[in-house]
């Protein structure tokens, strides 16, 4: 938990136009078989879904979009609302609109089947770059992010899906800097 913090923005899947820009990277771009995609669920979240599978060398599935509601001064952390499968997941962000370069992830386990909140530290962000760490990047720059994502790697194979309702900025109060 992080103390002496505000929401400062919010990023909210509840309607279908939140899911619409988010596109799916997947292993296919290095010749695997994995698939994965962004929908909309009727109920007010979004969904990360797909397969990942291990043929041909595969490993991981992701998805991505612009996303600079998620950028700040002075953020602490983020915060997920997020209703999980028994999977690990990491939550990426960018600081360049590339679409290959440094890539800050940071990995959490939700509980299955039910609705959590977890809160991301920015320090649990570590630089990688094409799922190897960067130890030379400088650490996340919170005002940069320009992207987000959400991936399922490290082996997992098999269907999964990440229910997501929120991700929200927490920014660190006035008086606690």
């Amino acid at each position: 938990m992080i103390d002496n913090v505000d929401v400062a923005t919010a990023l909210i899947f509840d309607i279908p136009d939140t899911v619409a820009q988010w596109r799916a990277i997947d292993d296919q771009v290095m010749g695997g078989k994995s698939a994965s995609r962004m929908r909309f669920d009727a109920a007010g979240f979004a969904v990360f879904e797909g397969v990942v599978s291990l043929e041909d060398n595969g490993g991981f599935a992701s998805v991505r979009a612009a996303c600079s509601a998620l950028a700040g001064e002075h953020i602490s952390g983020y915060q997920l609302s997020v209703r999980g499968d028994g999977k690990c997941y990491k939550f990426n962000l960018r600081t360049d609109d590339a679409f290959d370069g440094v890539n800050y992830q940071a990995v959490f386990l939700p509980p299955a089947g039910v609705w959590t909140t977890l809160t991301l530290p920015i320090a649990d962000f570590q630089p990688t770059w094409r799922g190897r760490p960067v130890p030379e990047a400088v650490p996340l720059q919170t005002a940069r992010v320009c992207q987000a994502g959400w991936m399922v790697a490290d082996r997992q194979a098999g269907p999964f899906a990440l229910a997501i309702a929120s991700v929200a900025c927490l920014q660190e109060r006035a008086g606690a800097r």
